[in-house]
């Protein structure tokens, strides 16, 4: 494999003639980039992705303006993104025996693998949901889980191995992140409302951990918010906890932005620094700020690594094993990676979508009329989207229909957006886990169908 160039080149660019005089304290240089990624810390149990999710520009000012020294703030306008940039971000588990405060903390596995590409060419954000199961060549060990490479030889070789996985991409940036912050975080952001969509009761007295979390919408606090991302008894593994993870992006968005936390973030981010290893220079850090200033809400799109279980094949050390289609077409869609040679699969060339005929979708209903999930599946059948099946009801009503893309699509998701007349694409990883697309029903389509 090449030699990476990784944690070694810049990305950002002076546009003007600034201070560059850093603050006094460096925890302002910590705190911005936990801003921009509104406040990175969770990633540990993976509601980073939460916390990745851009915010209104007159909010983030407003944070800017509480958090950075006077002197400091003719700064923010002066750097720009002068090219794409990846940065990995991992959550990374407890090491035993080892103190809070010293840097082996940040050695044990990765609980949470995320690669997050910024693009100013579209002013985009794309975020990959790598499972930690993943089955990887890591280097000088052979096959192994994705998460043992942090544990095995740190940042390098973590960044190493995943670059290797999805076809040697770059990567420039490190993000490491205890999962101690999580629990923490959210007690301090005063809860986080979520909805928890099945019953939650699960016991493992070897990780301390039990799990009581009943159906709707609740109020969580650290504690329980910590046992709701870590929740795998429901037969679907690291791949359902991702859904999950994701799921938690609007709840403690919702929190940050809130004016009585806003105001606070300051104490929050000197409190929660400790939990937080990177690589990202002072200069790094204001131009991510400013691209995130420029982000358009749906320009953040969130996509997991296609693949399926091995143990499907009775494979008992539970592997996510890549499917090599799906990995290249989010390469080449997601990350604007040219891709030379393409395995043969439903597709020759990873930039084009899969044929309607094949594609898999999932019908679920989250309106106030069940048959309307039957009436949408025989339509789209008509139009020749012949894999399609209704799936059990999305247990809360929601106004407004979506098109989740599950498996990364996005010019598929497109194409039925085409056909349907309307729905709002979600690229993310919330829907049903065996669809490639999975359209949830909202009231807005109940008087359309039927």
């Amino acid at each position: 494999m090449k030699n990476l160039s990784i944690f070694q080149k810049s990305f950002f660019k002076p546009v003007d003639r600034v201070s560059r005089k850093k603050p006094k304290l460096a925890l302002y240089m910590l705190g911005l980039f936990l801003l921009f990624l509104t406040a990175a810390i969770a990633a540990a149990l993976g509601a980073i992705t939460a916390l990745l999710s851009p915010v209104e520009p007159q909010i983030i000012t407003r944070v800017l303006d509480a958090t950075w020294l006077p002197e400091s703030k003719p700064a923010r306008s002066g750097y720009r993104l002068s090219r794409p940039v990846n940065i990995l971000i991992m959550g990374v588990d407890r090491v035993p025996q080892v103190a809070a405060n010293s840097s082996k903390s940040f050695d044990g596995r990765s609980d949470t693998i995320l690669l997050l590409h910024l693009d100013p060419r579209d002013k985009s954000i794309s975020l990959l949901s790598v499972p930690r199961d993943t089955k990887v060549k890591i280097p000088g060990v052979a096959f192994s889980k994705i998460g043992e490479a942090n544990a095995r030889g740190g940042s390098a070789l973590a960044a190493r191995s995943i670059s290797s996985m999805l076809n040697n991409v770059t990567i420039d940036r490190y993000v490491r992140i205890s999962t101690d912050a999580f629990r923490e975080l959210v007690d301090l952001l005063g809860q986080v409302e979520v909805f928890v969509p099945r019953a939650m009761s699960y016991t493992d007295s070897a990780q301390k951990l039990r799990i009581n979390l009943v159906q709707g919408w609740q109020t969580l606090n650290g504690e329980q918010a910590e046992q709701f991302a870590r929740f795998r008894n429901d037969g679907l593994g690291d791949v359902g906890r991702i859904g999950r993870q994701q799921s938690l992006i609007q709840a403690i968005r919702n929190r940050l932005v809130s004016p009585s936390v806003v105001v606070r973030l300051p104490e929050i981010i000197r409190l929660m620094q400790k939990y937080v290893d990177t690589n990202l220079k002072f200069e790094e850090i204001l131009t991510l700020a400013n691209f995130g200033l420029q982000l358009e809400p749906d320009n953040f799109k969130m996509v997991m690594l296609p693949g399926r279980s091995s143990s499907e094949e009775d494979d008992l050390r539970s592997y996510w094993i890549v499917d090599a289609i799906g990995r290249d077409r989010i390469m080449t869609q997601y990350f604007k990676q040219g891709v030379l040679d393409f395995a043969p699969g439903r597709f020759g060339n990873p930039s084009q979508s899969v044929l309607p005929s094949q594609l898999k979708i999932a019908v679920q209903n989250a309106s106030s009329n069940p048959q309307t999930a039957k009436t949408i599946a025989s339509f789209l059948r008509k139009k020749g989207f012949y894999n399609v099946y209704v799936v059990q009801d999305w247990p809360d009503s929601q106004r407004q229909s979506q098109i989740i893309v599950q498996q990364g699509d996005l010019e598929a998701a497109k194409s039925l957006q085409k056909v349907l007349g309307d729905g709002k694409i979600e690229a993310a990883s919330t829907g049903e886990i065996a669809s490639d697309l999975t359209i949830r029903i909202g009231e807005d389509w109940v008087k359309r169908f039927n």
